[in-house]
């Protein structure tokens, strides 16, 4: 017996573990960023730790396996959606840092998922209305879930600066370009675009890393600047010992996420795995709620209705 809707049911549901999991790993990586003191430095070390720890384990995997190592323009493509993903983090972990978690996650939720969806509707066609309608409307969710003021890390005066939506602005683009490097580095299969990504990110950040160190060194005097915040006390690899249970979350959750993300797209078109991975803001927000006691306000209730809503639109 046939069931032609069993690839599009797969494509779905494996989107929406990307989403929950990616909106996990960005709540303990903001978390993680903050309390090694909310600079950008803080922000790459977490990142670093966190992809460093998930490279270790995809290498591990991929020896288990047997996997290949791939080459040429795979090989590309997985060290391209590294760099891109791992500097788009790093934007991103700062926005969060400093308090703009609602404003940042809106809109970098929005661009990750405008950009794979244009790229896919460019060079595989239309998906059909009652798709892009539901693209639309999880792009109306997400503003709405993740814009609202989150309470507690949400400071007004530092959520509205420009710098800091620029930050975001760049991160959400950055996830876009990655969702697409990385659907295209997923024909090597699962673990080893994901090792690939994790080897180009590591290395971008850990250069973005010592060039802000050896500026920083150079300067005379350290007065702190929003990308430059006072010293935490370090206990292993840079980070205190509070942001390291939050790093190793991130590396756990943000893997995992990755993996059912290129699983998706293997399955299905690319813009609907990227829209419904995209809605990982609601995971944050819901985090934000548990963790933080942020209380869920109607409008974000309102949004996570709608977002319930546009993926029913999308699998149909």
């Amino acid at each position: 017996m046939n069931f032609p809707m069993l690839p599009i049911q797969g494509n779905v549901v494996m989107g929406l573990l990307a989403a929950i999991l990616w909106g996990g790993g960005d709540f303990s990586g903001g978390r993680g960023a903050q309390l090694a003191g909310g600079s950008l430095q803080s922000a790459l070390r977490v990142i670093l730790f966190s992809h460093a720890t998930s490279l270790c384990i995809l290498l591990t995997l991929a020896y288990l396996r047997g996997d290949t190592m791939p080459h040429g323009s795979l090989l590309v493509w997985g060290v391209c959606a590294g760099v891109t993903g791992g500097l788009s983090l790093a934007c991103f972990y700062i926005a969060l840092a400093r308090g703009a978690m609602g404003a940042s996650a809106a809109v970098s939720g929005l661009l990750a998922a405008a950009v794979p969806a244009i790229f896919a509707i460019a060079s595989d066609g239309s998906p059909g209305v009652l798709h892009l309608a539901g693209f639309a409307i999880a792009g109306i969710a997400i503003w709405m879930v993740a814009a609202a003021p989150t309470g507690v890390l949400e400071d007004p005066s530092v959520a509205s600066g420009s710098s800091t939506m620029m930050l975001a602005i760049i991160a959400g683009a950055g996830f876009g370009l990655y969702f697409i490097a990385l659907k295209m580095a997923g024909a090597a299969g699962v673990v080893w675009p994901m090792a690939t990504a994790r080897m180009g990110s590591i290395t971008a950040c850990s250069l973005l890393l010592i060039t802000l160190t050896v500026v920083r060194a150079g300067r005379n005097g350290n007065t702190p600047t929003g990308l430059d915040a006072p010293p935490v006390q370090a206990a292993f690899f840079g980070l205190p010992k509070a942001a390291i249970f939050w790093a190793l979350s991130t590396a756990v959750l943000d893997t995992c996420g990755n993996m059912f993300y290129i699983s998706a797209t293997r399955s299905g078109r690319l813009d609907i795995a990227a829209v419904l991975a995209s809605l990982y803001p609601t995971t944050t927000i819901l985090l934000a709620g548990i963790v933080l006691k942020e209380r869920l306000s109607k409008r974000q209730g309102l949004g996570m209705a709608i977002a319930g809503a546009a993926v029913v639109m999308i699998t149909l």
